[in-house]
């Protein structure tokens, strides 16, 4: 049971890092893009290491089930989103960020 916890413990971590990166990203990158981008790819990744160790913490199958299922929903539904944000955002002529930009 050790080894469970211990695992656990190291994808929990490894998760809230994740997170926590997407959030820096957010912050610190110029633009729409980069930013979706950054919090696209740390968000299912972040989410699902969670989701898992989580996982390894359960005791029922109900749980564990509807973890899996959250985590089924998460790795099709995060991706999606981010593409059809960046396609709605350029189709409506929001600009990309270019090296020198006074924007930022």
């Amino acid at each position: 049971m050790i080894v469970l916890e211990v695992l656990s413990g190291v994808l929990l971590t490894a998760g809230a890092l994740f997170l926590l990166s997407g959030a820096v990203g957010m912050l610190r990158f110029p633009d729409f893009y980069t930013r979706i981008h950054a919090v696209g790819v740390t968000d299912s990744a972040g989410a699902g290491l969670v989701l898992l160790g989580l996982l390894l913490r359960t005791d029922s199958w109900g749980t564990a089930v509807r973890l899996l299922i959250i985590l089924l929903f998460m790795a099709l539904t995060s991706p999606t989103a981010t593409h059809v944000l960046a396609h709605a955002a350029r189709r409506d002529g929001v600009p990309v960020w270019r090296e020198g930009d006074p924007r930022r």
